[in-house]
């Protein structure tokens, strides 16, 4: 993506602006508008059986795709394009802030995806380049921060419930089989508001079950810049030991609390606290841009790009998700397209020398 200087300096601002609108978003949350979902909300263990995970492709390109120099400028691969990393937040009926978003916006957003042509990936597959998408569509990461009861709950018969955001995820799967339904969630010490162990666990083994990554947020989500060495790592190892104790994969990759770096900057991938270790393959900040592909030479895996999931009003006039995705398909050269082929990258032959020196991977130009 070429920016100028004047617009890398805009971008930072926004991004200052982004995270402290969330800090005054949150800070003026009324308590009443944080239920904590009862143990009923996720299917009870002594209860019926949750839905089995339903049968998905191997999260990859069509069997038997080999890229070909020839075959990636059919497709108009581009596997150093930007990708769209959308920041969600509390999925609500009525929004009570601005980084709200109603079921029915979060639908349509998510149609709109499917109907162009992308596909959902998790974030630790797009921080360590697992990027499987069929050829000639778009990946898309979808991630939701703070691990809100309005992300996740199971009615009685252990099926997501419609108004949240796995439920709709769901719902648009199904209509747009090609949409792959996972998603990223970053969940605090009472993930999706559940209180006892035994609801916690049920919610994340479903979601694990299903595809979809629960990975590290912090503990009490602080403002990490403001904090020691030490409790920043403190933050990290607390919320990594209870998604240890529910079933969870060592998370692979962490949202910052309001986007804000600590002192060290390392801090954030990497540390330890009271014999517990971390190193994540990928840090994500608060926003305002898509993010360049985990390819690309200026991909920094301790600070990835997020962009706010919101209409163009105010601050989001051009730094949230309409602006930007109506940007992306306009700008068809700039986007990351694939070549269906995970073994192979594949661009245009003037882009060849944006790639890192260390992926691995054999490289097909055009």
């Amino acid at each position: 993506m070429r920016i100028s200087a004047s617009l890398t300096r805009i971008i930072g601002i926004a991004n200052v602006v982004v995270v402290t609108v969330a800090i005054a978003g949150l800070s003026l949350m009324p308590s009443e508008s944080r239920p904590h979902a009862k143990p009923k909300d996720v299917a009870k263990v002594q209860g019926g059986e949750p839905s089995p995970a339903p049968t998905l492709a191997p999260v990859g390109e069509p069997p038997g795709v080999v890229a070909t120099p020839e075959f990636a400028r059919q497709v108009k691969a581009n596997e150093v394009g930007l990708v769209p990393v959308l920041m969600y937040h509390r999925i609500l009926a009525k929004r009570l802030a601005s980084l709200d978003r109603s079921p029915s916006q979060l639908r349509k957003e998510l149609e709109e995806l499917a109907k162009q042509g992308y596909v959902p990936i998790t974030a630790k597959e797009f921080a360590a380049g697992r990027i499987r998408v069929p050829a000639g569509k778009f990946p898309v990461v979808l991630t939701f921060d703070d691990g809100h009861p309005s992300h996740f709950a199971l009615d009685e018969s252990g099926n997501p419930r419609p108004d949240t955001a796995v439920g709709v995820i769901q719902e648009v799967s199904r209509k747009h089989p090609s949409f792959r339904p996972v998603a990223t969630f970053w969940v605090n010490r009472e993930p999706f508001g559940l209180r006892d162990h035994e609801s916690q666990a049920a919610a994340v083994r479903w979601l694990v079950d299903h595809g979809y990554e629960v990975a590290n947020h912090t503990w009490r989500h602080p403002n990490l810049r403001v904090l020691r060495k030490k409790k920043v790592s403190e933050q990290i190892v607390r919320i990594e030991r209870l998604l240890k104790k529910l079933g969870a994969p060592p998370s692979e990759t962490i949202a910052l609390p309001y986007g804000s770096m600590p002192r060290p900057k390392k801090a954030a991938r990497t540390g330890s606290w009271d014999g517990s270790r971390y190193d994540f393959t990928g840090v994500f900040l608060a926003g305002a841009e898509p993010s360049v592909s985990p390819y690309a030479k200026k991909f920094d895996r301790g600070a990835i790009q997020r962009i706010q999931s919101n209409g163009k009003k105010g601050e989001c006039r051009k730094w949230c998700s309409q602006y930007w995705l109506e940007w992306l398909r306009k700008h068809p050269s700039e986007r990351y397209v694939s070549d269906g082929d995970p073994e192979r990258i594949s661009i245009p032959e003037e882009l060849r020398g944006n790639i890192g020196a260390k992926r691995g991977l054999q490289v097909n130009s055009y």
